[in-house]
């Protein structure tokens, strides 16, 4: 069967990679050269991925089967939507589902007028007279949120980003200036994961539970990123996440998509959910309507037991076999190598030299993002997230000290942040939580990081409104 895979990232590598193992035919549709992608694909097309027109030109020319789209930029310009009506099945939702990460003030009307209890305290000002009313009505401190895409760095929180209320009340008013739309809502106090799922037809089908990393520095400091590295453990919950409350969210993923179909609004493709834990339960920071990246990482990486290539036709066609959706039992590590002063100032155009036979031979897997071909074993960085090193492992931090290993195989300048997955960490936020849950406990000063989001909806008020 024939794939076509849109957008060029590592997170598109590891979708290619997951269907290479599964002897299926892959097509590439991107803007950028991918070395990993254009190893595996049959032929592939340099194009903007969110031109509709063109992906659905070379899908046709190509024969595609099936499409698979991964980042989120397509799925907002529809690209799902024209390759439907050219009748090639697709994996991702169309541009009214897509909506649930394209717009934070849609989805949390959506998950209020539906009576979907997973939201903070959350308004939606539509001027700038109205900004400071609106903070003053959110208990505590709160979040600035950019209505629409922002890939995982537009979005401020109080204590992270700004201290002082009026400085995030600057913010929120030049976003509003500038003719965008804001969020702001209650800061929420725990530990973030993400779950994601498979959504078609008959059903929303989990993956493996995910713990994210949005800053840039270690100790989760310095400014958001796209993700600087993520990591899940072998029984597919976290470490301090009960199973109960990875059920909630779950279940939150379910009531979300029935809220989608009262509306008229049918979704086949991944939905990401990312949570935040607190003493309230989890309560929802955003939805993603695609593979995390990292986290999406993760779990491609994780499923080998199955047949993807089934599965992905049956989430694009609108059944999926249950038994198709199986995870190994081990413990995945990314951290993310990226060019030094990524998240500020990015240096790019440095050389890496990777033994990637060597590195795998150490239990580690190599996928490619924003990099450029320098040569047999040779990369160039960009601007952005350059290779993702995924360590696999019984526990995290084995799986953590793989990838740590594995760097003696690489030559040249790079960052990445070496907390991810250590022992030090996990304990770490797992006293956090345990603080934060005991009784008459005040938040405790752990730096935490808040996810990314989305663009413009289709159902807002005029007026502030109290989402």
């Amino acid at each position: 069967m024939r794939f076509l895979v849109v957008g060029g990232g590592a997170r598109e590598h590891a979708i290619a990679v997951a269907l290479d193992r599964a002897l299926a035919e892959i097509l590439v549709a991107s803007s950028n050269a991918n070395p990993g992608l254009d190893r595996l694909a049959k032929a592939f097309v340099r194009v903007d991925p969110t031109d509709g027109p063109k992906v659905v030109e070379f899908a046709k020319r190509s024969r595609a089967e099936i499409a698979v789209i991964g980042p989120e930029a397509p799925l907002a310009a529809g690209v799902a939507d024209a390759l439907r009506a050219a009748g090639i099945p697709t994996v991702g939702p169309n541009r009214d589902g897509a909506q649930v990460e394209t717009s934070k003030i849609f989805t949390r009307a959506l998950l209020k007028k539906h009576g979907v209890e997973a939201s903070p305290v959350a308004i939606a000002p539509t001027s700038v007279d109205e900004v400071d009313r609106a903070i003053a009505g959110i208990p505590g401190p709160f979040v600035v949120k950019p209505d629409g895409l922002t890939a995982g760095k537009g979005v401020w929180v109080q204590g992270s980003d700004f201290t002082d209320p009026k400085e995030g009340a600057t913010y929120a008013k030049s976003l509003l200036l500038q003719g965008g739309r804001v969020l702001l809502e209650e800061k929420l106090e725990g530990e973030e994961f993400s779950q994601m799922a498979f959504v078609t037809d008959n059903g929303v089908f989990p993956m493996p539970a995910v713990q994210d990393f949005k800053r840039a520095l270690e100790g989760d400091r310095g400014r958001n990123t796209g993700g600087m590295g993520s990591y899940s453990q072998r029984d597919h919950s976290l470490p301090f996440l009960p199973r109960e409350d990875r059920e909630t969210a779950i279940e939150i993923l379910r009531k979300s998509v029935d809220a989608l179909k009262t509306e008229g609004i049918g979704y086949r493709g991944i939905l990401y959910g990312g949570f935040m834990l607190t003493a309230r339960g989890p309560r929802l920071v955003e939805y993603n309507a695609r593979f995390g990246d990292p986290e999406g990482i993760n779990a491609l990486t994780l499923y080998e037991e199955g047949n993807f290539a089934d599965l992905m036709e049956g989430v694009a066609n609108g059944h999926v076999d249950p038994n198709l959706v199986r995870f190994r039992l081990r413990s995945t590590v990314v951290k993310y190598l990226v060019p030094p002063g990524y998240g500020e100032l990015p240096k790019p155009g440095g050389v890496l030299q990777l033994d990637t036979e060597a590195i795998e031979a150490d239990g580690v897997h190599v996928y490619y993002g924003s990099v450029d071909a320098a040569g047999p074993g040779a990369v160039r960085l960009g601007t952005s997230r350059g290779v993702a090193l995924v360590g696999e492992a019984s526990a995290i931090h084995e799986a953590g000290a793989r990838v740590e290993a594995s760097l003696k195989h690489i030559r040249g300048e790079y960052y990445l942040r070496h907390d991810i997955g250590t022992k030090e960490d996990l304990a770490r936020r797992v006293e956090h939580l345990r603080h934060l849950l005991a009784p008459g406990a005040k938040p405790s000063p752990l730096p935490l990081s808040v996810a990314p989001a989305a663009a413009p909806p289709s159902s807002a008020g005029t007026v502030e409104q109290r989402i």
